[in-house]
């Protein structure tokens, strides 16, 4: 997608750049509000409640611009895939990893997800094979998330370390997702992520009720505070809703080139945040693990262009 910039034969924006910098807070953020969220809210809640939100402003958008599904078995064979790796899956894996790890790490570690795509695009699709600077890039990344975990803490299994490895899970369903989505590009946007969100709904629903909360969706708030609410109300509006809306606007503006540049900005603001907000204080390893991730995607970026 070349987005309207780019069509005219111009360069992104102002506009587009403040774009980039809202979406990329928004989504950086998602990980201060995840683990303020999961002190007083169970992770399948989370995940259900999240799409729940989403859902239900998505829905009256997609119908207001007269988005409409074909029907079929496909699509929605499509929708219901997409839904459980673009948000079941990721929302509950990284929510119950951040019970146990600090929101930068959890931002960090999800900064690898792109060099995962890279991974399986070259297993799953004829196209997008590996050359040698993506391979290098995934490497670097790899290399990245074994300096952030510890060589060590991999051999001990505890508790911050599976919270890492279920966060990369996340990244790993994100990354997935990515490879079913390029098979529902074309369709109306704000109708696909209304339906990809109500797919999410219908499956988490019976997770978090067995586990959770039964036949009574309230009682996931009794024992939780304002601000565990507020931070799930939050990420259901603004992180998944809004910023789907955003996303778009970006990438039918500047294109998908520039919008690729949150993978940089995302884990920054992510670290920076729960520094600032939360009084974490990511170690020397976290900051090299980091910047091993960012010269993975900067060699693979170069590897694309190739």
């Amino acid at each position: 997608m070349q987005g309207e910039a780019a069509k005219a034969g111009q360069g992104p924006g102002l506009v587009d750049y403040a774009l980039l910098l809202a979406l990329s807070l928004i989504w950086g953020s998602s990980f201060m509000f995840m683990k303020v969220a999961v002190a007083g809210i169970a992770p399948a809640s989370i995940s259900f409640l999240r799409a729940l939100l989403g859902a239900t402003i998505m829905i009256p958008i997609a119908l207001a611009v007269g988005h409409r599904l074909p029907l079929g078995w496909r699509i929605a064979g499509l929708m219901v895939l997409a839904g459980l790796f673009g948000n079941a899956m990721p929302f509950t894996l990284i929510a119950w990893g951040q019970r146990h790890i600090d929101s930068g790490l959890a931002a960090i570690t999800m900064g690898a997800m792109p060099l995962y795509t890279l991974v399986l695009a070259h297993l799953f699709t004829d196209d997008e094979k590996f050359n040698r600077a993506k391979l290098a890039g995934v490497l670097f990344g790899f290399v990245g998330i074994i300096v952030l975990i510890g060589p060590e803490k991999l051999l001990l299994m505890g508790d911050a370390t599976v919270g890492q490895l279920a966060v990369a899970g996340g990244g790993l369903c994100y990354a997935t997702n990515a490879i079913v989505t390029k098979r529902i590009t074309g369709l109306p946007r704000y109708a696909t992520v209304a339906s990809v969100l109500s797919a999410s709904v219908a499956m988490m629903f019976p997770v978090a009720s067995a586990s959770d909360f039964g036949l009574q969706p309230l009682s996931v708030f009794r024992d939780a505070s304002w601000l565990s609410v507020g931070a799930v109300v939050v990420m259901g509006i603004v992180q998944t809703a809004l910023a789907t809306v955003l996303m778009f606007q970006l990438i039918g503006r500047a294109g998908a080139t520039f919008f690729s540049q949150l993978n940089f900005l995302v884990p920054l603001f992510g670290v920076v945040l729960g520094a600032l907000v939360l009084g974490e204080r990511p170690g020397v390893n976290a900051w090299v693990a980091l910047a091993l991730i960012f010269t993975g995607i900067a060699v693979a970026r170069r590897g694309q262009r190739q």
